[in-house]
């Protein structure tokens, strides 16, 4: 297809800078104010064009929908071609993210978003955007530090993607015994030169703790330019821009016909995930309804249930991956679903971060609360669902895609009548532990075994060790230092 638009630019959701081009802000990460950057229009897609679609495979769509924000002067048709075929060739299956009817329960579908290399739905859109940021950089002959945090999947696809990259280093901070063994030894049994694993201890709200150091690490102008800072976790624009592909791609698989109910439940973090589907469903995929699934860790369930943004202590539940206080991408979405008005999101966020709270008035809430539900769960729930349905079908649910089933079953007579779909964020592999409680077994089924697991598990580790209230500085000294070391020549 042609791009029939003018291009789409890209600006800060908090401020009134000069708008950037789509190479600019994937390459920044973060917009030069601090805040994240959105396109200054959502490309609107008609039901005649959702029909067209409807039959595409994931690399084909992908290509169809990517191209209504890539702009043919930046990357040729042939060229994003070849970024999504090279991204997508490790994936095990052939249809990248299979679809498995639940025969236990209901109208209910889990969509498999792990078969990627590090088992886990952030490499659907960390595959792409990795390879997209090294061929800008290639093009450009220029180098970049990639800096994430994780609590548990982002940091191993981020690690994995980046690995042995040309024009590319990752930095992949994590904070000890919060995220499982199996996480853990994906990011630190990598042998390449360009990957530095930080395993940080006494954080005392978990991965926040570290989100809250590398901002201050992108405010830092002179460190940042120093080593060419720059994120692939979902602050990165082209993270939700890849992610709203696959709730197309969903969508097409369980509809028989445009237009037909279909929920969608999924597990709750930082929010980019669900960010990327409110931004698919304003694009024109008719969604009926988003539920944010969140476990203990209900900052989300609050802000939709009862308007109310708070930070609360954070608990260590089943599911790590989603143990986050602050959803970070909800500024994002919010900037959509409350005029588009950059002040307003400022003023909620300076509020925010002086008070640790900010309720919302009548009229914001009822906006962002349209075509959404939200449901907290407990680890009890979650053991439960994963026994119950591995019992009745033998088909074994991830920690994860359990919180989406409870919340599903939860909310069932809000949502009314449609097919659902629950998103299933990783590999049971990954939780051997839980599996083992849930199931009340000391061996683990072969449902809860993955090769690359097993070898990472016999692989050498390495890994730098810092203690959180050190981190800020002993990141500067030593991403400083290696970077005179492997790009002396750029500085």
């Amino acid at each position: 297809m042609s791009n029939n638009h003018t291009m789409i630019r890209y600006f800060s959701n908090i401020g009134h800078g000069m708008p950037v081009d789509f190479e600019t802000a994937i390459l920044d990460g973060f917009a030069k104010d601090g805040g994240l950057y959105v396109p200054d229009k959502i490309p609107q897609v008609s039901k005649d064009q959702l029909i067209e679609w409807k039959n595409l495979s994931y690399q084909a769509l992908a290509f169809e929908i990517l191209s209504l924000y890539i702009d043919r002067s930046v990357i040729t048709a042939d060229e994003l071609k070849q970024i999504i075929k090279d991204s997508y060739a490790p994936f095990e299956k052939e249809e990248i993210i299979p679809l498995i009817p639940l025969q236990s329960i209901d109208d209910t579908f889990i969509f498999e978003l792990f078969h990627g290399p590090t088992l886990s739905f952030k490499d659907i859109g960390l595959s792409f955007l990795v390879n997209l940021v090294n061929f800008f950089l290639k093009r450009k002959d220029e180098h970049l530090s990639i800096i994430v945090a994780t609590t548990g999947d982002t940091g191993p696809a981020a690690a994995h993607f980046t690995a042995g990259k040309s024009n590319l280093d990752a930095w992949v901070l994590y904070p000890t015994g919060m995220i499982t063994k199996e996480q853990e030894r994906q990011i630190t049994t990598l042998p390449h030169h360009n990957v530095y694993p930080v395993a940080v201890s006494n954080c005392p709200d978990g991965g926040d703790d570290l989100d809250l150091v590398i901002a201050k690490l992108f405010a830092n102008t002179a460190f940042k330019e120093q080593v060419k800072l720059s994120s692939v976790n979902s602050i990165n624009w082209g993270r939700i821009m890849m992610q709203t592909v696959h709730y197309f791609y969903a969508y097409f698989r369980v509809a028989d016909s445009i237009g037909e109910r279909v929920h969608m439940s999924v597990p709750s973090g930082a929010f980019g995930n669900l960010c990327a589907g409110s931004i698919a469903r304003k694009m024109g995929l008719p969604v009926t309804t988003f539920i944010a699934a969140n476990n203990k860790n209900d900052c989300l369930h609050r802000i939709f249930s009862k308007g109310v943004f708070s930070k609360q202590e954070i608990y260590e539940t089943a599911s790590s991956a989603i143990d986050i206080l602050i959803p970070y991408n909800f500024w994002r979405f919010l900037y959509f679903h409350s005029g588009e008005d950059p002040d307003k999101i400022d003023n909620w966020i300076k509020e925010f971060e002086h008070t640790g709270n900010l309720s919302f008035d009548a009229d914001t809430l009822q906006e962002f609360n349209n075509g959404f539900l939200s449901n907290s769960t407990n680890d009890e729930a979650v053991m439960e669902i994963i026994r119950q349905v591995y019992q009745e079908e033998a088909y074994l649910l991830d920690p994860h895609g359990a919180v989406a089933v409870i919340a599903a079953q939860k909310l069932r007579e809000k949502t009314g009548e449609g097919k659902t779909i629950c998103f299933a964020t990783a590999h049971p592999s990954k939780f051997p532990d839980v599996i083992k409680k849930a199931l009340d077994v000391t061996q683990l089924p072969e449902a809860a075994k993955h090769h690359s697991i097993e070898a990472a598990a016999e692989a050498c580790e390495k890994t730098y060790s810092c203690e959180c209230s050190k981190l800020e500085t002993a990141l500067l000294k030593i991403m400083q230092q290696n970077w005179a070391l492997t790009k002396g020549k750029q500085i």
